[in-house]
């Protein structure tokens, strides 16, 4: 056996452990009884220690040398820097840790739950202090070993070859333009004509439709499932993808839409290489990326009249209202294109969405510099949602800072995924156009034609190229957020 594949070897029996996690982790957000909190954090913090003791194992630096010096093929060659790159993140970190990062995140995310609901900021910050100290530590840590600063040593994680710099010019373009769009837009929308949803949707039915839409979408359910948690996410691995959201009786929209977002997740997990399962290379390229089918799914294809056209008597059977006129194509869709600022993100639209994601990106990049602390978090969240969107959020904490999971867990440096996976996906629907007939392709029910260019151009590639390679070649250029602005401009502002 040559050491390359000793490595690849390696690497699977590591993404064996990987898949335990994910499943574990699912779990315990939609399925595990509270009482199983403690032991599920002891257990998934050893799997974590066990997983780290096999990546940072002494003999691995032998086999790279050896490996290198190896025949190998094209593909063997961007595998082994693929298994290169990740091997030196993992050894970047002691394994103690990795042990207590685990166990605070675990343990943090499972009292957020309840500490949300009761807006119990107090006694979140208390866990929250260590996840932020040893998030800390762990960017010092990635900063000497990389030469990035504290924050970009974190988001190099999530989206790599970006870092502040680059982030604080685009998001400064889109600060110059976006709250006027966002005055222009609702004065516009004022006078429209929409009737609102009225009576309960029950949640099984909204289930249904959910279950539903996800067919249409061509979501392989021989791997992966729809559940419910207090947090709607899409997590597991790319056999066994396992999708959450939560239902609101008053508003299936919500939930709805949270269902074609995850499921832009899940088919691009279901679609990449087979052929490198288990192996970095055959991983999502970067959480950018990954945002971007999100939202290319939610956003780009689902919030038009014509996926409304599909979606309505779908919805009118479900709810077997086929006589209310809130359930039109026509209704539905000024619905679920309403510019209107609001506390949640997730709930956002996708024109204020971008100043949520400014807002957070901006607070965790201070907090990880050690430009401001844990106790400073309320106010600045505050004053930002009144400059940006114009909301107070004063004492509110459980609509506030306290709505997100992403900083229980230490997720620092994820948030810019959100906006950069907007545009992303906006600078693909371009692209896709010039040789696919979107409305033509919605209106015949099958979109087996957006999917193929999806699988063909972002899915099957995996991590073989980097983040700007994969999309210069997929819309010959790198990235040019002058698509997300066009795109916002057309839909909202004609």
């Amino acid at each position: 056996m040559s050491y390359y594949q000793k490595l690849e070897q390696h690497a699977r029996k590591l993404s064996r452990l990987d898949h335990l996690s994910a499943i574990c982790g699912w779990d315990q957000s939609a399925m595990m009884p509270s009482g199983g909190a403690e032991a599920r954090s002891e257990a998934m913090a050893e799997l974590a220690v066990i997983a780290h003791e096999l990546s940072t194992a002494d003999y691995l630096a032998d086999w790279f040398e050896e490996a290198e010096k190896e025949q190998l093929s094209d593909a063997e060659l961007i595998s082994l820097a693929a298994l290169k790159r990740q091997w030196m993140m993992h050894n970047i970190l002691p394994a103690e840790l990795v042990e207590q990062k685990s166990l605070l995140g675990s343990q943090c995310e499972h009292a957020w739950r309840t500490q949300r609901e009761e807006n119990d900021w107090e006694g979140f910050k208390q866990n929250l202090a260590p996840v932020v100290k040893l998030a800390r530590q762990e960017a010092a840590i990635r900063s000497k070993a990389t030469g990035l600063s504290l924050y970009d040593a974190l988001l190099d994680l999530y989206e790599p070859g970006m870092t502040s710099e680059i982030l604080d010019g685009i998001f400064a373009d889109v600060k110059s333009w976006l709250p006027q769009l966002i005055q222009d837009v609702q004065k516009k929308q004022k006078n429209e004509a929409i009737l609102p949803l009225t009576g309960t949707f029950p949640i099984a039915e909204q289930s249904a439709l959910s279950l539903d839409v996800m067919k249409l979408l061509n979501f392989d359910f021989n791997h992966g499932r729809l559940d419910i948690s207090t947090h709607p996410f899409c997590g597991g691995v790319s056999t066994d993808v396992r999708i959450t959201t939560r239902y609101d009786e008053t508003d299936f929209t919500s939930a709805l839409m949270g269902v074609i977002h995850e499921t832009g997740h899940a088919r691009y997990e279901q679609g990449l290489p087979h052929q490198w399962r288990d192996l970095p290379v055959g991983q999502a390229r970067s959480m950018g990326i990954h945002e971007s089918q999100s939202l290319f799914f939610e956003m780009q294809l689902s919030r038009n009249i014509d996926f409304a056209k599909k979606l309505a008597p779908l919805a009118q059977k479900t709810f077997s209202r086929e006589t209310d006129s809130a359930l039109t194509a026509e209704n539905l869709n000024i619905i679920n294109n309403r510019v209107k600022p609001g506390f949640i993100r997730v709930d956002a639209d996708e024109v204020t969405y971008p100043a949520h994601v400014i807002l957070r990106y901006e607070i965790e990049r201070d907090l990880i510099e050690g430009n401001i602390e844990v106790d400073d978090i309320p106010e600045i969240w505050d004053k930002k949602m009144q400059a940006y969107l114009g909301i107070d959020t004063k004492d509110n904490f459980k609509d506030g800072c306290m709505q997100d999971i992403h900083w229980t867990d230490g997720s620092f440096g994820y948030f810019p995924s959100y906006t950069l996976g907007a545009m992303y996906a906006a600078q693909f629907m371009a692209a896709m156009k010039k040789v696919v007939d979107i409305e033509a392709t919605i209106t015949s029910g099958d979109l087996s034609p957006i999917f193929t260019w999806l699988e063909t151009n972002i899915w099957s590639k995996g991590c073989t190229l980097s983040t700007d390679e994969l999309v210069k070649q997929a819309t010959g250029e790198t990235l040019n957020p002058c698509f997300f602005k066009l795109h916002l401009m057309a839909r909202y502002n004609q």
